[in-house]
């Protein structure tokens, strides 16, 4: 009987016996620090991530330097997915969202392993295509729907990627996040703090009213959530 107690990751709590054992010796606890950069666009991805606490964003830069968030990935799932089955190309940058610890294990390791799990494999395809589902959601999602409803789909996401009610979040990353202006998230924050949804001050988040954000958000939320639960079997 297995009484070895893993990581609080999703991914890694989910796996076999057999298929934990396979990486188990070659992980290791990192910290994942505020705004740290993981990887850039066209860098060739080295290392999966299994976050424990804390949420990295998947990035697009653009020419003119505008910054846009495409997808999350927290507690319960892994960056590195795709890269583990084949390309390790780096499509976009992936930079610290929200700071915290995560599990760190070496793609080629994690390539090995799979290479001998089809469960695993087929493990690893999944949470790829739930980041996936969450990009393309996030496409329409940007390009169709007001800010408040986007903003308030992110702060649900980040906090369910999290598990944290406190969430550090500038007026830049939250313009990131959805694709706005600066001075339009800061008017929706404001308003959001008006309906005591949230307290915002300097950067900091305190999420009050998680039924209210449920209820401004756009049904892209719920979508992404359906998505997650169905690949994942949350």
């Amino acid at each position: 009987m297995e009484t070895m107690v893993r990581p609080s990751n999703g991914f890694l709590s989910a796996l076999s016996a057999d298929d934990y054992e396979l990486i188990r010796a070659h992980l290791r606890t990192v910290d994942l620090p505020h705004e740290a950069v993981l990887v850039e666009t066209g860098e060739m991805l080295r290392r999966a991530y299994f976050p424990h606490r804390g949420v990295i964003s998947l990035v697009v830069k653009l020419a003119k330097g505008e910054h846009v968030q495409v997808a999350m990935i927290g507690r319960d799932s892994v960056l590195g997915a795709f890269s583990a089955l084949g390309d390790s190309n780096a499509l976009g940058t992936a930079v610290v969202l929200v700071p915290g610890t995560a599990s760190m294990l070496d793609i080629d390791r994690l390539r090995a392993a799979a290479d001998q799990s089809a469960g695993l494999r087929t493990r690893l395809a999944r949470h790829g295509l739930a980041v996936y589902a969450q990009v393309q959601q996030t496409a329409g999602c940007n390009a169709a729907h007001p800010v408040e409803s986007r903003l308030s789909r992110c702060l649900l996401q980040t906090h369910d990627l999290s598990g944290d009610y406190r969430l550090l979040l500038t007026q830049e990353a939250m313009a990131q996040m959805i694709g706005a202006r600066r001075n339009s998230v800061s008017l929706v924050a404001n308003t959001l703090q008006q309906a005591n949804f949230i307290h915002y001050s300097r950067g900091h988040i305190q999420i009050n009213n998680l039924d209210g954000l449920r209820q401004t958000a756009c049904e892209c939320y719920a979508t992404v959530k359906a998505q997650y639960d169905r690949l994942l079997g949350l």
